[in-house]
């Protein structure tokens, strides 16, 4: 190949440009935003240049990789780094190279640990810079410069490969991309093959002075190598979707950010609900935790939400659950809430005696701004759970430090708005225990309902009705003491009066919740007192605790419920004695039995199955044999695809040539079909040879006879006959059979299956040379 050519060269760049573009294509999931686009255009036309000069000019590599780190570091800050750039971002500051260099190392860790997509957040885009950089320059300096071109689509696959891996962990590669980038490849390569085989055939006319290949010849083998690529595609793409579809994932995507160890781990921190007494404590009732300007429309501000209960602590997740609300990432610059309902609010907040790592807040985050001296070290330790809407920092907030939430509150229902209401499919970790008392009073307030949301908003109905609040601190408040483990819970639902505060009421609705099918969870936070203005600045102490629950709806998603009673006289408590709980005929609904997947339906009514058909087990048994091996024979079809069209692509031609129209065209046919054969089964015949050369090179005295009726036929000046043409294809179907003979089985099949003689052309030359 001629490598100096213009064409060469233009080529190959914008096959490179096109196959590292697509490729560069699977880290949109993680960016999303036009600076990563800018980024991606700029770096491809600068490695672009370095490559090609570095060809045109045959550089030694150690300029090549000089270039590179010149280009990295001259370019990386203003399209790498963007708010460290100065001058309208088209000059790098110190700081900016500082954050470049570090980043070359760190930010790899920091992208799989932050929610995505990230923007031009901080340092994030350095690993996609480099890698695009680095991709780009490698590829087309191979194709231009290395004996083996093809290997520069190895570089693009690769850096295809790291976008999946760098990428989320919830939404896969288009399938598109994949298949793009794959056909672009692909031609790449067969452009290869194509330009190495007009070479050969250009060099073997120059040497013979003969016309080696016609025009259509040439086309022949063009179609049919893009019809076989065409193939390998379309076989590619319907399998990919059928696999898909018939064979859909039954486990979340194993990326990365799925493997790393998340720093903020919730569960080396204890429940935000079990300390929830401890600000109802006279030291701190009165003491001013939070000062908040804006206050959400539902006047509630939110430490945290808890939806794992193992029968003695809500918490956020547990080191035997792995539930949703357990994964913290670090938030970018933004995140987009646009697909959530709700009001959107801006709520800025003041820390004054409120400590530890969780950041109150309200609704599902947009954006957070921290304010003060420690600003820019909050903001580089923030965690943030989307499930939840729950946020902390590492370092743990203290007095005096502020910052500002953009969010989406989410709406608060009544008992009576739940009344219409069906459950959702969110998927929360089952309830490790559910006490018996439990279950019989959700029995009793629910009795003659119909409707999941008319017994859910029955049971809210229920503890209001029955519930008294007593905090049990003082000498004036009847005891009620803390928690919330079960047996605290079976107290509260047994005792009369049912005396308890927020943080049993809220554990208990949540447990009846998922009893009547709703994803439920606790959440524990600030409500502001009655009268309190959103336009005006409001001190939260500590007696403004309290808890509540959300619930999700099929129709309003997550929504905010409140099952605390109201605030009355508690009567005197009634003597301990055996309370008989009849049980109607109407049954509550076991919990929801949670799947990675989806949640199942709520349970049915009893059928009786009695009159039903049984099944055959061994009818049952032949069928899941069948099936597997249904799938085993369309893998195996699938794999065996391109082998097959080897072998049907041999048959046919040897079909024309033995149905060829005239005696001579079938034995030059006959000829040809058995030199092909003899390359395929790994014969060399030199360059230029003749029928009685390649003879010789195969050996044997069979092979010249039929080298000699061959030239004889083609030569003569008579034509042959009928009879002559078969005596020649039934020589040349046992001369093939010979050969296979003096090899194994699987050498055998390897010439069955060789691509050899489909490019061979080497015995051309000879015929249009004897035609001559």
């Amino acid at each position: 190949m001629n490598r100096d050519r213009a064409g060469f060269v233009l080529v190959n760049t914008l096959f490179a440009l096109a196959g590292t573009g697509l490729a560069a294509l699977s880290f949109w999931a993680v960016y999303q935003s036009t600076t990563f686009l800018l980024m991606l255009a700029i770096t491809l036309a600068v490695g672009t240049v370095v490559a090609v000069l570095g060809a045109v000019f045959r550089w030694p590599s150690i300029v090549v990789t000089g270039l590179v780190v010149a280009v990295f570091l001259g370019l990386g800050v203003q399209l790498a780094v963007p708010g460290e750039a100065t001058a309208g971002g088209l000059l790098p500051t110190g700081q900016g190279f500082v954050d470049l260099v570090q980043a070359t190392w760190l930010s790899w860790k920091q992208l799989v640990t932050i929610s995505l997509p990230v923007g031009s957040y901080q340092a994030l885009l350095v690993p996609a810079y480099l890698l695009t950089l680095l991709t780009i320059v490698v590829s087309l300096s191979v194709s231009l410069r290395a004996k083996r071109g093809e290997l520069a689509t190895v570089p693009p696959v690769l850096l295809f490969l790291a976008g999946i891996l760098l990428g989320s962990g919830v939404t896969a590669v288009p399938l598109w991309l994949a298949l793009s980038t794959l056909a672009v490849l692909l031609s790449w390569t067969i452009w290869f093959r194509w330009q190495r085989r007009s070479a050969a055939l250009r060099g073997l006319a120059e040497q013979s002075g003969l016309t080696v290949e016609t025009p259509r010849e040439r086309r022949f083998v063009g179609v049919r190598t893009i019809a076989g690529a065409a193939v390998i595609l379309v076989v590619a793409g319907v399998a990919g979707t059928a696999a898909s579809l018939l064979l859909p994932a039954n486990s979340e995507r194993q990326v990365v950010r799925t493997a790393v160890e998340q720093p903020f781990d919730p569960r080396a921190y204890a429940s935000p609900l079990s300390g929830f007494r401890k600000y109802l404590e006279p030291a701190k009732a009165d003491e001013p935790m939070l000062t908040v300007r804006g206050m959400p429309g539902d006047d509630r501000i939110r430490i945290a939400t808890l939806d794992t209960y193992d029968g003695v602590t809500y918490s956020v997740g547990t080191s035997q659950v792995a539930s949703a609300s357990g994964t913290f990432v670090r938030m970018p610059y933004r995140l987009d809430q646009a697909g959530v309902d709700g009001q959107r609010e801006r709520i800025s907040v003041t820390v004054r005696g409120f400590t530890g790592p969780w950041v109150p807040g309200s609704g599902q985050l947009q954006q957070v701004v921290f304010g003060g001296g420690d600003a820019a070290v909050l903001d580089g330790s923030f965690y943030y759970n989307d499930v939840t809407g729950t946020g902390a920092v590492t370092r743990g907030l203290r007095r005096g430090d502020s910052y500002t939430l953009d969010t989406v509150v989410k709406p608060k229902l009544t008992a009576t708005q739940l009344e219409k209401v069906k459950p959702g499919s969110a998927v929360v970790p089952k309830p490790a225990v559910i006490p018996d008392e439990l279950q019989q009073t959700l029995q009793k307030y629910i009795a003659g309902i119909a409707g999941d949301g008319a017994k859910l908003a029955a049971a809210l109905r229920g503890l209001a009705e029955y519930g008294y609040i007593s905090h049990g601190i003082g000498a004036d408040e009847p005891a009620s003491r803390s928690g919330h483990g079960a047996d605290r819970i079976t107290e509260l639902l047994t005792d009369i009066p049912m005396l308890g505060d927020q943080e049993q009421y809220a554990v208990t609705a949540a447990l009846m919740a998922r009893q009547l099918g709703f994803p439920a969870r606790v959440v524990v936070g600030f409500v502001a007192p009655d009268g309190a203005r959103p336009d005006q600045s409001i001190t939260l102490t500590g007696s403004d605790i309290s808890a509540w629950i959300e619930v999700q709806t099929s129709e309003e998603g997550w929504v905010t419920v409140d099952p605390t009673p109201p605030v009355r006289p508690v009567p005197p408590k009634q003597p301990d004695q055996p309370t008989q709980i009849s049980r109607p005929q109407t049954n509550v609904q076991p919990p929801v039995d949670e799947n990675p997947q989806q949640r199942e339906d709520p349970p049915q009514a009893q059928v009786d199955k009695s009159d039903q058909p049984q099944q055959n087990p061994l009818l049952d048994a032949i069928l899941g044999i069948l099936v597997v091996a249904g799938w085993v024979l369309l893998v195996l079809a699938v794999l065996a695809a391109p082998f097959l069209a080897v072998i049907g692509a041999k048959w046919r031609r040897r079909t024309l040539r033995r149905s060829a129209s005239t005696s001579v065209e079938r034995i030059a046919g006959g000829w040809r079909e058995f030199a092909d054969a003899a390359v395929d089964h790994g014969y060399e015949p030199p360059p230029s040879a003749t029928r009685k050369e390649l003879a010789a090179t195969i050996g044997g005295v069979r092979a010249s006879a039929l080298a000699a009726v061959a030239d004889r036929a083609v030569f003569s000046p008579s034509a042959p006959t009928v009879e002559e043409a078969d005596s020649v294809w039934r020589a040349v179907d046992e001369l093939r059979e010979a050969l296979g003979q003096r090899e194994t089985r699987w050498k055998r099949l390897l010439a069955a299956v060789s691509l050899r003689s489909l490019g061979y052309r080497g015995w051309t030359s000879n015929r249009k040379r004897g035609r001559r």
